[in-house]
């Protein structure tokens, strides 16, 4: 179930801080003779520790550390990611009244990994989940790559998961509600965790995501800034009353193959046609059917007639309650692919660029347009003439972002990026600039 409140002000985390760098002298000393004694994760119920030769993909599979069902089919099958990275992994979960998660047998939501390399670099990621997948879902695209650049990170399963998500809370809206406090919480725990383990706070905090996950990185940048230094997203949901899936989808469910006009009108670039079969089976109406159900609990007729707009007035305050403004308050660089078949570029990232610029923040932005990217990479190995795959470019901006973080050296300027007729797109993505 949701929070009851939002887990924390500015003046309360301001004052943890202090209390808890005032006993950083103290915890040093605690930390040189604890060796790989993992810390522990404040307001945590339950939390099980590893010390592992290799926080990676590359190790965590072999030692049951993650679970690659979690990822599957969001990267390219030749992609390829750094291992060899020793320390402490962490697993558990914030008290909580659900159990759609599965995982480790507790059958109980919440539940969270914090990883903690040997070699820090001083820095800490923080990141929500895809979709309605689970902790471990960020374990490639993320995790293994910011590991090996030295960073701590930790992930959340957003307090629910799974298709049966909107059954959790008691109002439309609760269950992502719960995302944004899930994600706030874990923040705030692993920075302590952090000082717990190192002897000295983060030196900075970036929030990154895919799909839901950069949606919610867009919300705490939005809502929550003092918590982070920045962010980088790759293809965020977008809600908001203007602009969300509960608009676009609708018109094309039952239009493949047979209309494809109505496709392309929804928003859906032509460009993207061999992509539909696979979507049209796979994702837009079970996508459509359950976010409908947690916003709109009460429709029952078909879900290709559903129509947002002509909906009851409780159904817009709903989708209000977790909507994006524009209004960011820290860096955020984001990357969206033009073929994207499940959220087309044109219905979510142009909208939210344009909503940036719209409250006077676009200098905090940089918006990289990723020609031939679709919204995962699991089918560039399906249509490498047409896909470019978005993991490097995401890999590029977080590296541009963390520059722009640390040196005050700017991102190059937002852009289209062109799809490379030569070269390795599966390892490298240039930004311009």
């Amino acid at each position: 179930m949701p929070l009851v409140s939002r887990l924390v002000t500015h003046a309360a985390t301001v004052s943890v801080a202090v209390v808890l760098v005032g006993a950083v002298d103290v915890m040093a000393a605690d930390i040189r003779s604890a060796g790989c004694t993992a810390p522990l994760v404040v307001g945590a119920q339950q939390q099980i520790s590893a010390c592992l030769a290799d926080l990676t993909t590359a190790g965590t599979v072999a030692s049951g550390h993650t679970v690659p069902a979690d990822w599957v089919g969001l990267q390219s099958a030749s992609a390829t990611n750094p291992s060899g990275v020793p320390g402490i992994q962490i697993d558990g979960y914030f008290p909580d009244s659900s159990a759609f998660n599965t995982h480790h047998g507790w059958n109980h939501d919440s539940q969270f990994v914090i990883r903690l390399p040997e070699h820090w670099n001083g820095g800490l990621v923080v990141a929500g989940t895809p979709g309605n997948r689970r902790q471990y879902a960020n374990d490639f695209t993320i995790s293994d790559w910011v590991l090996s650049q030295g960073y701590a990170y930790a992930a959340t399963d957003k307090g629910n998961s799974g298709s049966d998500f909107h059954q959790d809370g008691v109002a439309p809206g609760d269950a992502i509600v719960e995302w944004h406090q899930r994600l706030t919480q874990l923040t705030i725990a692993t920075q302590a965790a952090v000082l717990r383990r190192y002897g000295r706070p983060a030196e900075r905090t970036i929030a990154a995501g895919l799909s839901n996950g950069g949606y919610l990185v867009r919300w705490q940048l939005e809502q929550m800034p003092w918590l982070y230094d920045g962010g980088v997203e790759w293809a965020g949901t977008l809600w908001s009353d203007e602009a969300n899936l509960l608009r676009f989808l609708p018109p094309v469910l039952g239009k493949y193959p047979n209309a494809p006009e109505d496709i392309v009108a929804a928003g859906f670039p032509a460009e993207s046609a061999p992509l539909w079969d696979y979507h049209d089976k796979t994702y837009w109406s079970s996508t459509q059917r359950i976010y409908r159900a947690e916003f709109d609990p009460a429709y029952s007729a078909a879900e290709s007639d559903y129509d947002y707009a002509a909906r009851p007035e409780s159904v817009r305050a709903a989708v209000r309650r977790v909507a994006l403004t524009g209004r960011l308050q820290r860096p955020l660089l984001t990357v969206h692919g033009t073929l994207d078949a499940l959220l087309p570029i044109g219905e979510d990232s142009d909208v939210y660029a344009s909503m940036v610029r719209a409250h006077g923040s676009d200098p905090l932005h940089r918006y990289y347009r990723v020609e031939g990217g679709n919204h995962v990479d699991g089918l560039y190995d399906s249509f490498p003439d047409l896909l470019r795959p978005l993991l490097p470019c995401f890999r590029s901006a977080f590296t541009a972002l963390e520059s722009w973080t640390t040196t005050q050296r700017l991102p190059p300027p937002s852009a289209t990026l062109s799809r490379p007729a030569s070269g390795a797109p599966v390892d490298t993505c240039d930004l311009g600039g």
